[in-house]
């Protein structure tokens, strides 16, 4: 049965997902093994088949606003890997100068917004950029991610009324894994399905199998057709799993090895693989070769890290204001 994606779609989800995955754990190495990375530390690893989703189905000129899980999201945007590993390590050469860290990554050209370490923080800005996309007149969409702790946050609220007044071209994402820090969503709210918050707005509102890129990319695209056609926001609720700890100091004494293993029986990356090995989309020597080019990324990026400088005293005040003479602010 021939597949409605093709096989460079395929291919680029692949080597997207293995990115992410092996810059993730390149990087917990480097953190617990080497003392290399300090600071807070959230993975992505198990929720890779979003980005590369939420990829294929927006264009460049979209905008990605996150939390502090902010890792993949950024290299799906086109963050070097090289950028991202400096801002581990705190380097003048990393996406945010060295300043922010692991929470904080930002792009601007690739209109990546960042990494924000206030739980929910982001969920207003990103209808604040949407707003932005709305009054200039652009058809651009503006994709808000937060997690499921997140969706307990009054600015939601907020943010989903004034956004379906003023139609705004936002997709809001749930990144449902579960547990925000270590507490379940039954525990928070009698609301356990999250995608009917939007039911109290009127809002378009879907759960999504965050496991599956191919699910990730059709409902998002739905979302994206209605927001550049002027009908406003959706709340998607992916569901999906992360198979690491909330942050990189978290025993996991929440919840079962057995749970764990589960989810990974349905690993994103291994569905993707198994795909393309069915449907004979690519060799084993063209994955093997996709794999080294990965590795070599990511070893690079740390070697980058590494040698790069740290922040020269001077920067310590720099970056706190906006100048008014900055280059992407306009009277």
């Amino acid at each position: 049965m021939a597949s409605k994606f093709s096989k460079e779609t395929y291919l680029y989800w692949y080597e997207l997902m293995q990115l992410i995955r092996q810059f993730e754990l390149t990087a917990e190495e480097k953190y617990k093994m080497e003392g290399k990375i300090r600071g807070f530390f959230h993975a992505y690893v198990g929720q890779e088949a979003i980005a590369a989703g939420c990829m294929t189905a927006t264009r460049q000129e979209d905008a990605f606003i996150t939390g502090y899980r902010d890792h993949g999201l950024a290299l799906s945007k086109g963050v070097s890997a090289n950028a991202c590993m400096a801002e581990l390590y705190g380097k003048a050469t990393g996406a945010a100068k060295g300043k922010g860290g692991s929470m904080h990554f930002f792009g601007i050209k690739q209109r990546f917004f960042g990494g924000h370490g206030i739980v929910g923080g982001q969920i207003g800005i990103g209808a604040g950029i949407a707003f932005a996309e709305k009054y200039k007149g652009t058809d651009n969409v503006v994709l808000t991610f937060f997690g499921d702790g997140a969706a307990r946050q009054g600015v939601l609220h907020e943010t989903f009324n004034l956004a379906m007044l003023w139609k705004l071209p936002v997709i809001f994402i749930c990144e449902n894994n579960n547990y925000a820090m270590g507490t379940s969503v039954e525990r928070t709210s009698n609301v356990v399905d999250i995608y009917k918050l939007a039911d109290s707005y009127e809002m378009p509102g879907d759960t999504v199998d965050g496991m599956s890129a191919e699910a990730v990319h059709d409902s998002v695209s739905r979302a994206v057709k209605r927001a550049r056609g002027g009908e406003g926001p959706t709340l998607l609720e992916i569901k999906t799993y992360r198979y690491k700890g909330h942050s990189i100091s978290d025993p996991q004494k929440y919840r079962s090895k057995e749970e764990v293993e589960e989810y990974k029986g349905r690993d994103p990356i291994k569905q993707v693989l198994d795909t393309i090995l069915a449907k004979k989309l690519a060799s084993q020597e063209q994955i093997d070769e996709i794999d080294k080019r990965v590795n070599e990324t990511v070893a690079a990026s740390v070697k980058y890290a590494e040698e790069s400088p740290w922040p020269d005293d001077s920067e310590v005040l720099k970056d706190v204001y906006v100048d008014k003479n900055y280059p992407f602010i306009t009277d």
